[in-house]
This record gives C-alpha cells, sequence and structure tokens, in this order.
C-alpha cells in the first residue's frame, strides 16, 4: 500500500496494526465512528532518530512539511481549577496559547503541560501526541486549516509511526471544535 503523501516504507490501515498503537489510540481506531471509515486512518512506520521536523521531512518527503500537524496538551488555569485541552495546529504554525486557546477555555492562564502531565495524562509517548484517543471530555481545539488539508500526518501516540487521516476526520473527534487562528506563523 502506497500513503497518498509522503515516502514511507510501511503504510497499513490503522486497523489492521492495533498491537502497534498505544492503548488510548487502538481504543479509539477500534470503535471508531467518524464521517471517513476507520481503514482510511493510515498508520506508517518511522524511525524515531528521524523525529526532528528538518531531518523528517528531508528523509520522508518534502511536501510532509505543509502537511504535518502537531497536537500540544495545553493546562489552562483559572482560580484553583486546572483544565487540560488539546490543540492540533499544522507543524509550520505554533498555537495561541495566551490569545485563542485562553479565551476559548475560559481560563485566566494558559501554558504548554508539562512534559510528564501530558504524557501521563494521555497514555501517549512525548512527542507522538495525538489527537485520536485523547481521554474522555477533554477539548480538542483544531485550527481550521488543518481540517481543509486532504490528507494530515500526525502523531501515533508512540515516536515510533505516524498516523494519515484525511483533514475532515479530524472535525468528527470527541471534544472537536474548528476554531480560526488558533494557529499563527
Amino acid at each position: 500500500m502506497r500513503a497518498p503523501i509522503g515516502d514511507f516504507d510501511t503504510v497499513r490501515p490503522a486497523p489492521d496494526c492495533l498491537a502497534d498503537l498505544v492503548p488510548p489510540v487502538a481504543d479509539a481506531v477500534r470503535g471508531w465512528s467518524g464521517g471517513v471509515p476507520a481503514d482510511q486512518i493510515l498508520h506508517v512506520e518511522t524511525d524515531p532518530r528521524w523525529a526532528d521536523t528538518a531531518v523528517f521531512v528531508e528523509h520522508y518527503g518534502r511536501e510532509l512539511l505543509e502537511r504535518s500537524a502537531n497536537c500540544v496538551v495545553v493546562a489552562g488555569r483559572r482560580g484553583g481549577e486546572t483544565t487540560l485541552a488539546a490543540c492540533l495546529v499544522l507543524s509550520t504554525t505554533r498555537v495561541d496559547v495566551n490569545g485563542t486557546v485562553r479565551r476559548r477555555l475560559g481560563v485566566r492562564k494558559a501554558s504548554f503541560a508539562p512534559a510528564d502531565t501530558a504524557t501521563g495524562e494521555t497514555g501517549m509517548e512525548y512527542g507522538g501526541i495525538t489527537p485520536v484517543g485523547l481521554p474522555a471530555g477533554w477539548p480538542l481545539l483544531i485550527d481550521s486549516a488543518v481540517v481543509d488539508l486532504p490528507w494530515v500526518l500526525v502523531g501515533s501516540g508512540r515516536r515510533a509511526g505516524k498516523l494519515l487521516l484525511p483533514g475532515k476526520a479530524f472535525a468528527d473527534l470527541p471534544g472537536a471544535v474548528v476554531l480560526d487562528g488558533l494557529g499563527v506563523a
């Protein structure tokens, strides 16, 4: 099977490789009910030594720079309460944490969650966090530019491997809210 974007040696429908996914991602793929069929969620094997963006796109395809998205965990605080959320933006942008995220979550202060919080709460590896399989009840803020792409490369929950999904599939994920201006240059 060939990937719709990028140059990967091993490409399989995610439902065919559940054992290669971390448990929350495997559970989400197993229970998939989005508008895109589950077999359109593709898993590609990647070498974690090439995880740095510049090296990654050199090895797997330069077009991936414009077709990849990063999923980051943010923590919003108001009073003594902390709200965790995930944000998905194109890899060529950064999350507007102090503007769009703070206002959307209705918090006084927002910042990137510490790595141990992000990995502990998601059950995913740092550097591989994906919007597929996030904890129930979490807001998932998605930049509209991600949804507009035909195919998007995101983490798989592990540093070795990525997922490819049609951009519109992200809007069907639990807790998803599509926003203009979440990713800024």
